[in-house]
């Protein structure tokens, strides 16, 4: 009766070992990424941990080696759709090359030391830094317990530490070039430019190349690079009387949208084009039909992850830094 009420017993890799006919190592090396084992090996440990219902406790492997599997996801602005694209690819791309991610949110206010206690509690092999999550006290303690870090958008010059930045300079001369050939005169930008490097760095790039085109485009500050500080700046654009705005994301862009909107019909809304930034697939609903720059989330993704299994491989290289292009997507809104 005892033996009942402790429920079934765990299958291990010493009974698949057995059913299998082949040594506990074996199973092992079936089970571990490019390990050597043949191919009839492989089939036959396959076949009787699915008998058996045998899983592997990555976990478990990782107090064995130090080391687990998991790669660590560190998010912050999470009500982003671009940023739940971005994991998407991150965390499929990590599946395909035979990593599990973990995600940890994060925020400006959040408490660093709580994050970093959780990636080498679960002994990472690595960590991905995404744009707005503060990078800088993680990557100086992971680093020095050897874990490899990669930043997706990020300024941060760290040693040791590789990154992948967008084109955000090709990405501001090509919103100031398609408002301006498309006859907008009284041009601004819109971002949190203290917020996000991305943002800053997309920003400036736009007025720099409207003053090379002869116009005086203006910076309209907002707090957050988020919906509803696009909303609330759409009025201040209409009283400022401009015809072309540039926003740093197309989750900003489409709170300008709807603001323009709001109580009117389409042929009430100011004359404002308004391209935004990331290629969110809300840009495509008919709602917004928002001109937009393309980020390619999934070559961001498998750069990323290439180069921190360089990385692991290699930790004492000099940190690099990969740009990623973008391209214009023209829609309704310019």
């Amino acid at each position: 009766m005892a033996d009942k009420d402790k429920g079934p017993r765990r299958v291990t890799s010493f009974d698949v070992a057995r059913v299998a006919g082949v040594s506990r190592a074996a199973v092992s090396r079936a089970f571990t990424p490019d390990a050597s084992v043949s191919p009839k090996t492989r089939e036959k440990v396959y076949q009787a941990a699915k008998e058996l219902g045998y899983r592997v406790n990555y976990l478990a492997r990782s107090l064995t080696n130090k080391r687990s599997d998991l790669v660590g996801v560190v998010a912050a602005g999470l009500d982003n759709p671009f940023r739940t694209l971005q994991i998407e690819h991150l965390a499929r791309t990590l599946i395909f090359r035979n990593f599990r991610p973990i995600l940890l949110p994060t925020s400006k206010e959040a408490d660093t030391s709580t994050v970093i206690g959780q990636l080498l509690h679960y002994a990472v092999s690595g960590v991905i830094v995404t744009s707005d999550a503060p990078p800088t006290e993680i990557c100086e303690q992971c680093a020095a317990e050897g874990v490899p870090i990669v930043l997706i958008n990020k300024g941060d010059e760290i040693p040791f530490v590789d990154r992948i930045i967008s084109d955000d300079q090709t990405a501001g001369n090509l919103a100031a070039d398609h408002l301006v050939e498309n006859g907008a005169r009284r041009l601004a930008a819109i971002a949190a430019s203290s917020v996000s490097y991305t943002a800053r760095r997309r920003s400036e790039a736009f007025l720099a190349r409207c003053r090379q085109r002869g116009l005086e485009a203006q910076l309209f500050t907002v707090g957050l690079n988020d919906y509803r500080s696009g909303f609330d700046a759409a009025s201040g654009l209409i009283s400022l009387g401009l015809d072309g705005v540039f926003c740093a994301n197309d989750y900003m862009a489409c709170g300008v949208i709807d603001r323009l909107m709001s109580g009117r019909s389409r042929e009430d809304v100011p004359d404002m084009r308004v391209i935004g930034h990331d290629d969110i697939p809300q840009a495509s609903w008919a709602a917004y039909e928002l001109t937009t720059i393309r980020q390619p989330c999934d070559l961001q993704a498998d750069r990323a992850i290439g180069l921190l299994m360089s990385r692991m491989a290699q930790p004492d290289m000099t940190a690099r830094v990969e740009f990623t292009p973008v391209s214009l997507i023209k829609r309704r809104t310019a």
